[in-house]
Protein backbone atom coordinates (compact mmCIF):
# COMPACT_ATOMS: atom_id res chain seq x y z
CA UNK A 1 0.00 0.00 0.00
CA UNK A 2 1.86 3.30 -1.47
CA UNK A 3 -0.22 5.54 1.59
CA UNK A 4 0.91 3.46 4.80
CA UNK A 5 0.00 6.08 7.17
CA UNK A 6 -3.86 5.34 5.97
CA UNK A 7 -3.56 1.49 6.20
CA UNK A 8 -6.26 0.02 8.88
CA UNK A 9 -4.47 -2.22 11.09
CA UNK A 10 -7.55 -3.16 13.99
CA UNK A 11 -9.28 -5.71 12.40
CA UNK A 12 -12.42 -5.45 14.20
CA UNK A 13 -12.47 -1.76 12.24
CA UNK A 14 -12.00 -3.98 8.95
CA UNK A 15 -15.16 -6.35 10.46
CA UNK A 16 -17.15 -3.51 10.76
CA UNK A 17 -16.55 -1.88 7.19
CA UNK A 18 -17.42 -5.55 5.82
CA UNK A 19 -20.83 -5.17 8.34
CA UNK A 20 -21.97 -1.68 7.51
CA UNK A 21 -21.17 -1.42 3.64
CA UNK A 22 -24.11 -1.32 1.56
CA UNK A 23 -22.54 -2.83 -2.03
CA UNK A 24 -19.51 -4.88 -2.60
CA UNK A 25 -17.76 -4.83 -5.71
CA UNK A 26 -16.92 -8.27 -6.89
CA UNK A 27 -13.92 -8.71 -9.77
CA UNK A 28 -13.29 -11.59 -11.62
CA UNK A 29 -11.32 -12.80 -14.88
CA UNK A 30 -11.36 -14.45 -17.91
CA UNK A 31 -8.12 -14.71 -19.62
CA UNK A 32 -6.90 -11.03 -19.80
CA UNK A 33 -10.57 -9.84 -19.87
CA UNK A 34 -11.33 -8.22 -16.31
CA UNK A 35 -14.62 -7.96 -15.08
CA UNK A 36 -16.53 -6.04 -11.86
CA UNK A 37 -20.03 -6.12 -10.67
CA UNK A 38 -22.16 -4.77 -7.92
CA UNK A 39 -23.25 -6.94 -5.65
CA UNK A 40 -25.51 -7.21 -2.69
CA UNK A 41 -23.77 -9.88 -0.21
CA UNK A 42 -23.21 -10.73 3.80
CA UNK A 43 -20.29 -10.89 6.23
CA UNK A 44 -19.79 -13.66 8.57
CA UNK A 45 -17.11 -15.58 10.08
CA UNK A 46 -14.29 -14.10 7.65
CA UNK A 47 -16.58 -15.04 4.78
CA UNK A 48 -18.82 -13.02 2.03
CA UNK A 49 -21.87 -14.09 0.78
CA UNK A 50 -23.48 -13.78 -2.90
CA UNK A 51 -26.43 -15.03 -4.47
CA UNK A 52 -27.22 -14.54 -7.97
CA UNK A 53 -29.29 -16.54 -10.68
CA UNK A 54 -28.14 -19.59 -11.38
CA UNK A 55 -26.67 -19.02 -14.82
CA UNK A 56 -24.86 -15.66 -16.50
CA UNK A 57 -21.71 -14.36 -17.35
CA UNK A 58 -20.34 -13.91 -13.73
CA UNK A 59 -21.60 -18.28 -12.65
CA UNK A 60 -19.01 -19.19 -16.07
CA UNK A 61 -16.25 -16.59 -14.85
CA UNK A 62 -16.30 -18.59 -11.67
CA UNK A 63 -16.86 -21.85 -12.60
CA UNK A 64 -13.49 -21.50 -15.16
CA UNK A 65 -12.02 -19.47 -12.28
CA UNK A 66 -12.77 -19.64 -8.57
CA UNK A 67 -10.28 -16.49 -7.95
CA UNK A 68 -12.31 -13.01 -6.49
CA UNK A 69 -11.09 -10.05 -5.91
CA UNK A 70 -13.67 -7.33 -4.41
CA UNK A 71 -14.06 -4.10 -2.50
CA UNK A 72 -16.79 -2.29 0.01
CA UNK A 73 -16.27 1.23 1.55
CA UNK A 74 -18.36 3.40 3.39
CA UNK A 75 -18.26 6.57 4.43
CA UNK A 76 -17.39 8.21 0.84
CA UNK A 77 -17.75 12.09 0.89
CA UNK A 78 -15.75 14.55 -1.44
CA UNK A 79 -13.71 17.13 0.25
CA UNK A 80 -14.01 20.47 -1.58
CA UNK A 81 -10.61 22.64 -1.96
CA UNK A 82 -9.72 26.12 -3.50
CA UNK A 83 -8.31 24.50 -6.68
CA UNK A 84 -9.59 21.20 -8.35
CA UNK A 85 -6.40 19.20 -7.91
CA UNK A 86 -6.51 19.88 -3.91
CA UNK A 87 -9.44 18.54 -3.57
CA UNK A 88 -9.58 15.11 -1.43
CA UNK A 89 -11.99 12.12 -0.57
CA UNK A 90 -12.62 10.91 2.85
CA UNK A 91 -13.76 6.84 3.13
CA UNK A 92 -13.29 3.96 4.35
CA UNK A 93 -12.13 0.81 2.54
CA UNK A 94 -11.69 -2.74 2.45
CA UNK A 95 -10.37 -5.00 -0.15
CA UNK A 96 -9.55 -8.70 -0.43
CA UNK A 97 -9.24 -11.78 -2.11
CA UNK A 98 -10.42 -14.95 -1.98
CA UNK A 99 -11.59 -18.05 -3.54
CA UNK A 100 -15.59 -18.54 -4.33
CA UNK A 101 -17.40 -21.75 -3.66
CA UNK A 102 -20.90 -22.66 -4.88
CA UNK A 103 -23.04 -23.81 -2.60
CA UNK A 104 -24.80 -26.79 -3.24
CA UNK A 105 -27.20 -28.38 -0.63
CA UNK A 106 -30.82 -26.70 0.00
CA UNK A 107 -29.54 -25.92 3.72
CA UNK A 108 -26.09 -24.63 2.64
CA UNK A 109 -27.92 -22.00 0.61
CA UNK A 110 -30.81 -21.09 3.14
CA UNK A 111 -27.80 -20.22 5.27
CA UNK A 112 -25.82 -17.81 3.44
CA UNK A 113 -29.45 -16.30 1.75
CA UNK A 114 -30.19 -15.47 5.85
CA UNK A 115 -26.80 -14.07 6.00
CA UNK A 116 -27.50 -11.58 3.36
CA UNK A 117 -31.22 -11.39 4.42
CA UNK A 118 -30.44 -10.46 7.68
CA UNK A 119 -28.22 -7.59 6.90
CA UNK A 120 -30.02 -5.91 4.74
CA UNK A 121 -33.81 -6.81 6.82
CA UNK A 122 -32.50 -6.90 10.52
CA UNK A 123 -33.44 -10.20 10.63
CA UNK A 124 -33.15 -13.86 8.78
CA UNK A 125 -36.16 -14.99 6.71
CA UNK A 126 -37.22 -18.61 6.77
CA UNK A 127 -39.57 -19.08 4.63
CA UNK A 128 -37.47 -19.99 1.26
CA UNK A 129 -39.60 -22.13 -1.75
CA UNK A 130 -37.55 -24.71 -2.82
CA UNK A 131 -37.96 -24.31 -5.87
CA UNK A 132 -36.17 -20.71 -5.45
CA UNK A 133 -33.77 -22.26 -3.89
CA UNK A 134 -32.94 -25.11 -6.31
CA UNK A 135 -32.61 -22.12 -9.21
CA UNK A 136 -30.18 -19.85 -7.62
CA UNK A 137 -26.94 -19.68 -7.00
CA UNK A 138 -25.22 -18.89 -3.73
CA UNK A 139 -21.54 -18.48 -3.68
CA UNK A 140 -19.42 -18.22 -0.67
CA UNK A 141 -15.97 -15.73 -0.81
CA UNK A 142 -13.41 -17.79 1.61
CA UNK A 143 -11.41 -14.81 2.45
CA UNK A 144 -7.86 -15.16 1.57
CA UNK A 145 -6.19 -11.55 2.48
CA UNK A 146 -7.79 -8.27 3.10
CA UNK A 147 -6.10 -5.11 3.91
CA UNK A 148 -8.83 -1.94 5.06
CA UNK A 149 -7.43 1.86 4.20
CA UNK A 150 -8.96 5.10 5.83
CA UNK A 151 -9.02 8.98 4.71
CA UNK A 152 -10.45 11.35 6.75
CA UNK A 153 -10.17 13.85 3.60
Amino acid sequence: MRRSDREIFDRALIDRILEEAIVCRIALCEGDSPYIIPMNFGYRDGCLYLHSAGEGKKIEMLKKNRNVCFEVDTGCEPIPAGKPCKWSMKYCSVIGFGKAVFLNSVEEKKKGLDIIVEKYSGKPYTDYADEMIKRLAVIRVDIESLTGKISKG
